[in-house]
C-alpha cells in the first residue's frame, strides 16, 4: 500500500467516525453530506480491507483493526494541524478552537472560573474541554494531541514532553466549623494523630504527601475515607469530625476553619506540561501563557 496512493482526507473521515460513533453527526461536524461520509468509509475499507466500523445499537463500533489504527492516525493529524498553525496567525479573538485540557477536580476548582472569564473577554468564541486524565496515560495523550495542556505534579515524565512550573501551594488542616479543635488555641501534631482524617487521590491506594512527611517523622495517621474528589470532600468534612489535609488556596474558598500544619511539608507543587511538537503552535501558546498569567495572579496570594 502506497500513501500516495490514499486520499489522506479519509482519514479525517475516520477519525471522525471513531469520535462521533455516528454517521449523521460526523456529516455535521465535518460539514459534508452523509452519503460523502458513507462513501468516504467505503473507500477507506476497500483500500484497508477492514470493515473498520460494524453498525451495532450503540452507533458504530470499531473493529480491532480501527482500534489498532486510531492511535498512529489522530498522532498525524495532530502534528500536520500544528505543522499548519505554525505557519498560520492565530487570532483569539476569531478563533472557534476547542482546546482539551487534562486535570484534576483541584486544578479546575482554582483555575478554570479566573481562565474562563479571560477566555471569555479576548476569545468569545473559544471553547475548554476539560477532564481527569490518568497520569501514566499522560505522554499518549498529548503526544496524539487528544488534549493539549496538562496540568499535574512533577510525577509526569516523558522526554517528549516540555513543562513549566505552575504554581506552589502550602498546606492547611480543614475542619469544620463546629469541630471540638476550633476553640484550641493552639494546634500540635499530637493532637493531629489523635483524629481521624480524610484524604483525597486519585489513586486507589498509595501514601500522600502528608504521610511521606509524617513518617519520615515516624509518626502515622489514620485514614477513615479515601476518596478522588475534592469538593466532595469538603462536603463531607463540613459534616464530620474529620480532619483534611488540603491545599489553602483551596480551603480559603470554602466554608471550613482552617489550622496552620503542625509539621513541616512541601508544598503541592503544579506543572503545566506540554508535547514539545505544540513549543511553536500560536495558540497552544497563547493558551499556556495565559494560563501561567491567571496562575501568578491567583494562586499567588498576590
Amino acid at each position: 500500500m502506497r500513501l500516495d496512493k490514499i486520499d489522506l482526507n479519509l482519514f479525517v473521515v475516520f477519525d471522525a467516525i471513531y469520535r462521533e460513533r455516528n454517521i449523521t453527526r460526523v456529516a455535521a461536524s465535518l460539514n459534508i453530506t452523509q452519503p460523502a461520509v458513507s462513501n468516504a468509509l467505503a473507500r477507506l475499507r476497500q483500500t484497508l480491507d477492514d470493515p473498520l466500523f460494524v453498525r451495532t445499537p450503540q452507533g458504530m463500533s470499531p473493529t480491532p483493526v480501527a482500534d489498532n489504527l486510531v492511535g498512529d492516525v489522530r498522532a498525524a493529524l495532530a502534528l500536520l494541524d500544528r505543522s499548519l498553525s505554525t505557519t498560520a496567525r492565530f487570532e483569539p479573538h476569531s478563533s472557534e478552537k476547542t482546546f482539551n485540557l487534562g486535570m484534576n477536580d483541584l486544578g479546575e476548582a482554582l483555575l478554570l472560573p479566573h481562565l474562563q472569564q479571560a477566555i471569555a473577554r479576548v476569545a468569545p468564541k473559544m471553547s475548554l474541554t476539560c477532564y481527569y486524565l490518568n497520569r501514566q496515560l499522560a505522554s499518549e495523550e498529548l503526544r496524539k494531541g487528544t488534549i493539549d495542556l496538562l496540568l499535574d505534579i512533577p510525577a509526569v515524565n516523558a522526554k517528549e514532553l516540555a513543562f513549566e512550573a505552575i504554581a506552589s501551594l502550602d498546606y492547611v488542616v480543614a475542619m469544620r466549623k463546629q469541630h471540638p479543635l476550633v476553640k484550641k488555641k493552639t494546634f500540635s501534631l499530637k493532637e493531629y494523630l489523635s483524629q481521624d482524617h480524610l484524604h483525597v487521590s486519585s489513586r486507589r491506594s498509595g501514601r500522600g504527601q502528608m504521610d511521606i512527611a509524617l513518617n519520615a517523622l515516624g509518626h502515622r495517621r489514620r485514614i477513615a475515607l479515601r476518596i478522588q474528589n475534592y469538593l466532595v470532600a469538603a462536603r463531607v468534612v463540613a459534616d464530620s469530625d474529620l480532619l483534611w489535609t488540603v491545599p489553602r488556596a483551596l480551603a480559603e474558598t470554602l466554608p471550613l476553619h482552617t489550622k496552620k500544619m503542625p509539621f513541616t511539608m512541601e508544598p503541592l507543587m503544579w506543572n503545566l506540561y506540554w508535547h514539545k511538537n505544540a513549543d511553536n503552535d500560536p495558540a497552544n501558546q497563547w493558551l499556556r501563557a495565559l494560563i501561567l498569567e491567571r496562575a501568578a495572579t491567583e494562586l499567588s496570594g498576590d
